[in-house]
Parts: structure tokens; C-alpha cells; sequence
């Protein structure tokens, strides 16, 4: 019996032994699964931007797989595509396990390198106008956006913009410039004729033969634009940017042509007033006072202030010389006579102009709108304009200074109450309080006409000048010149006092023109 349980027991461990060796060659046997050696790291399991793609035995190929992929991903698109990459592989030892087919990792792999490609990114170009810069979609865009630039000043065709590549820099970089398009389709064919013509003489008479020159008729000049330039440097860079980077033309030959507010300085000449200068610059005076942080437009502006403005100029500027004919009135240039005997603030006119007309044909030079230079090729003179003729001097007038150094001016020129009895109501000179004994000095060079007791004055001096005025110094305590004497400006004549009729020691001074009396204060010097 018992021998007959062992037996039992035997089949059963057979039994088990073989049901588990049959499992296990079917699972070794089945499709998906792989006998791995036990070697290390043997199945590895990857993930791209954080989604599973798939496990593989072999770890070589998993990057000929992503690369391949990234060249799938790319190829869908003409231009550049720029994608996140971030792949994880996880490696481990196993003994069997499930594995993927290659195709299916690298469809995966597409997939989810797919979710993360930015923004595609296109060649472009980008302008640059000094420190300003637009990008644009092709090179064509660039050159008619520049062009638009040149066209914006009447053209008509004559003038195209050149784009080239600048050979001694590093980069794709292209130049522009303004070229003659009519001169470059007609001028070969013409001086390859002149260069005929001009060789068959020379073979006859062994000079070289110049061409004629103009007789300077109006009728020889071709009148329009002769040149154009672009003001700044204008270049154009090759490059790759996605589509929201881009600025559609139209919108771009808006931004860059077109009139654009732009800061500048004016700074305030003689003879400026805040009207004139909105006049001149065409910005209501409120806005500049606003700009300038004035109160109002009636704020004070003195020479030589800086003001804020604002002036339209677009970011690309066009330097143009346009040939013009135009008919003008004219004055001719003022003719001066120099009179020796006479001082420079005497004039006289001898003759009244009258306008002429002339006909002319300039260069006519323009920085965008603004002309900035004239040159006048020829003009011919219709009716000629009168001269005005005027007589002047040539002496400069004698100055005056203040007579007495210090002191404190007590009466003005005018109306006044009387300080003493006896004393003016309308006083017709300058006083200046300075103790007795002071020294007095000639306000300007002369000859003493008077000196000595003036009455009511009580001591004085007077001085004739050479421009034909007079000085008078009054209420002095002593007298240091005598008449018929000759004075240098700033030289001592007398004391100050009190003499005649004066309320304390002071110095009445008068200035006198063709014998009236004038405020002194509007001729000495300050």
C-alpha cells in the first residue's frame, strides 16, 4: 500500500514538471515575447516628451529610430521645423518579456515628437533701417517694400532698387541701393554706339573726339528727378522665423514710408515767437507749449531755449536732386554807399528797389518732402530787378557809461514830487545819492562846453559830443575841467555836492538830443 502512494506521488511531480516545461516553451514560442540572457539590462522601455512609445531588446537602434522619426516629422514641411525632444529610456534584466516591432516604436515616436514641434519656422528677411527692424517673408517682399520707398517721390518707373550680396560679410546680408533703370537699359546700347562712332574718328585723325557741350538752352535740360538715395543704411538679413513674427507688407510699407512722429530739438533764434515757430514747424503752439511743460502759449521764450518738438520723418529716408524750371520775382541785391563822415546808425536810401523776373532751371535737392539745398543750373532774366541804394556810415558812435561809481539812483526821468522847494515837478534827468566829494566822470569823450556855476544847478559841467549830444553833470562841490577842454570817455571832471537848489549831496546827470532832453537810461551802457 505504501509503496503504491509513492508511485502516486512520482506520476504527480512528472505530471507538473512536464505541464510547466510545456508552458514555458509555449510562452518562449509565442508571437511579442523574446529569451533574454542574463547579461545586464536587456529590455528597455521608451518614452518621448512624457508618452510611452514602445519597449525594444536591442538599445542600439532606439536612437536610428528618433532620428529617423525627427526626419519624418520634418519632411511633412518645406521650411524649418523645430521640435521638443526629451526621450527617457529605462532599462532592466528580465528573462522573457513582450517586446514592440520597430515600425511601430518609430510611428509612436513620430507621434508624439509631433506634439511637441513648435511654431514652424520659415526663411525670411529681416530689414534693418538704422536701429529699426521689420521682417519680412521672402526677399521679393523686401525689394518692393523699397521700392515703395522710391516710388512714394514720382518715379515712374526711372529708378529701381539693387539688391546684392555683400561678399565681405560673414552672414547672407544684402545691400540696397537706388539705381538709373533707365540709364542701365539705354546707356549700354548708347555709349556702345558713342564708342563706335567715337573709335572711327580717332581711326581718321588719331585724336580722341569730345562731345559737344551744351548751348544752354532751356529746351537741353530733361527736368525731373536726376538722383535718388537712401538716406540711411538699408540691409537685409537672411534668416528662419515662424509665421507670427512676420509682418504682412502692406502693413510693412505703412510702418517704414509712411510719416512717423519723431522727437527732435528746436532750438529758439532771435527774433523767434511761439507763433512763428508753430508756423514754421506747422505744430499748434498749444501742443508745444503742452510738450514743453509751459503754462500757456503767451509763456516767455528766450534766445537760445531748446524746445521739445515733434517732426514727421519716416524711418526710411529718400535723398532725391530733382531738375527744375520755375519762374520767379526777384529783388537784386541792396547796394550800399559807405559814408566816412557819417556813424553806422545814420543811414539813408538813395534809391527804392523795384522786383524783376527771371526764369530758371535748378537742382533742387530734398530729403524726403523737405528741400534742403538749391543749386541754379542757368537763368535767364526777363525784367531786371532795381537795386535799393542806400547811404550809410561807416563810424561807430561814441557809447555812454554811468558817470559815478556807486551810489543809490533816488529819481528817475518823469513825473515826480518836488524834493526841495524850488525843485522840478517833471524832472528831466537821473540822480544818484553818493556822499559830498565823490568823483565824477565823463560819460562819453567831448569837449567841456560849460563848467562852473549853472544858477539853480549850482555847479556844473557840460560836455558836446561828437555824435551831437550833450551831457550835463549838476550840484557838484568842485569843478576839475575847464571850457574848451577835451575829455576821454571815463575821465575825472568834478565833485559831487549839493550846491544850488538840492535836498542833499547827489549827482543830477542829463543827456540832451538836438537840445531836448532825454531819459539817460536808454543810452548807457549796462
Amino acid at each position: 500500500m505504501k509503496k503504491k502512494r509513492n508511485n502516486h506521488k512520482k506520476y504527480r511531480f512528472t505530471y507538473i514538471k512536464a505541464t510547466v516545461s510545456v508552458l514555458f516553451l509555449g510562452l518562449l514560442l509565442m508571437k511579442g515575447y523574446t529569451p533574454f540572457e542574463e547579461t545586464g539590462e536587456n529590455c528597455f522601455h521608451i518614452q518621448i516628451n512624457g508618452r510611452d512609445v514602445g519597449t525594444l531588446g536591442d538599445k542600439t537602434h532606439i536612437e536610428e529610430l528618433l532620428q529617423q522619426a525627427r526626419r519624418n516629422v520634418a519632411s511633412e514641411s518645406e521650411e524649418l521645423v523645430f521640435m521638443e525632444v526629451d526621450m527617457t529610456v529605462v532599462g532592466e534584466e528580465i528573462l522573457w518579456g513582450e517586446v514592440d516591432a520597430q515600425e511601430q516604436v518609430l510611428e509612436r515616436m513620430e507621434e508624439a515628437l509631433k506634439s511637441g514641434v513648435y511654431e514652424t519656422m520659415q526663411r525670411a528677411y529681416t530689414l534693418k533701417v538704422n536701429e529699426y527692424i521689420i521682417n519680412l517673408a521672402s526677399v521679393e517682399e523686401v525689394r518692393q517694400l523699397l521700392q515703395a520707398a522710391v516710388d512714394k517721390y514720382g518715379s515712374n518707373g526711372k529708378f529701381a532698387v539693387d539688391l546684392s550680396y555683400d561678399s565681405d560679410r560673414e552672414f547672407n546680408v544684402l545691400t540696397a541701393k537706388v539705381t538709373d533703370a533707365s540709364w542701365q537699359e539705354e546707356g549700354e546700347q548708347q555709349s556702345y554706339m558713342e564708342g563706335g562712332v567715337q573709335n572711327f574718328l580717332s581711326g581718321l585723325t588719331g585724336e580722341s573726339v569730345q562731345a559737344d557741350e551744351a548751348d544752354g538752352d532751356f529746351d537741353d535740360y530733361e527736368l525731373g528727378i536726376r538722383s535718388m538715395e537712401f538716406a540711411e543704411e538699408v540691409e537685409a538679413v537672411e534668416t528662419y522665423l515662424p509665421q507670427s513674427q512676420l509682418t504682412p507688407l502692406e502693413e510693412a510699407v505703412n510702418l517704414v514710408i509712411m510719416e512717423q512722429e519723431t522727437p527732435a530739438v528746436y532750438e529758439v533764434a532771435s527774433g523767434d515767437t511761439l507763433s512763428e515757430i508753430a508756423i514754421k514747424l506747422n505744430i499748434p503752439m498749444d501742443r508745444i507749449a503742452e510738450m514743453n511743460g509751459m503754462e500757456d502759449i503767451n509763456a516767455i521764450i528766450n534766445v537760445g531755449d531748446k524746445l521739445l518738438i515733434t517732426v514727421p520723418e519716416p524711418e526710411l529716408s529718400v535723398r532725391r536732386v530733382e531738375e527744375k524750371y520755375y519762374e520767379e520775382i526777384y529783388d537784386a541785391d541792396i547796394v550800399y554807399i559807405e559814408n566816412p563822415n557819417w556813424y553806422t546808425n545814420q543811414s539813408v536810401t538813395r534809391q527804392q528797389p523795384s522786383a524783376g523776373l527771371r526764369r530758371v532751371i535748378a537742382d533742387v535737392t530734398y530729403m524726403n518732402e523737405k528741400e534742403v539745398s538749391r543749386e541754379i543750373l542757368k537763368e535767364e532774366v526777363v525784367q531786371a530787378a532795381v537795386a535799393k541804394v542806400i547811404e550809410r556810415g561807416t563810424v561807430v558812435p561814441p557809447t555812454y557809461i554811468t558817470p559815478v561809481h556807486g551810489g543809490l539812483l533816488t529819481s528817475g526821468f518823469g513825473p515826480r514830487s518836488a524834493p526841495t522847494a524850488g525843485a522840478s515837478t517833471y524832472h528831466r534827468a537821473v540822480d544818484w545819492a553818493v556822499p559830498t566829494g565823490t568823483s565824477i566822470y565823463a560819460s562819453s569823450g567831448g569837449v567841456v562846453t560849460k563848467a562852473g556855476w549853472g544858477g539853480g544847478y549850482g555847479y556844473v559841467v557840460y560836455i558836446s559830443h561828437e555824435d551831437g549830444k550833450q551831457t550835463r553833470y549838476a550840484h557838484l562841490s568842485r569843478v576839475q575841467v575847464t571850457v574848451g577842454q577835451s575829455v576821454k570817455q571815463g575821465d575825472k571832471i568834478a565833485l559831487s555836492g549839493s550846491t544850488g537848489i538840492a535836498s542833499g549831496p547827489h549827482l543830477h546827470f542829463e543827456i540832451l538830443v538836438n537840445g531836448v532832453k532825454v531819459n539817460p537810461m536808454d543810452y548807457l551802457e549796462q
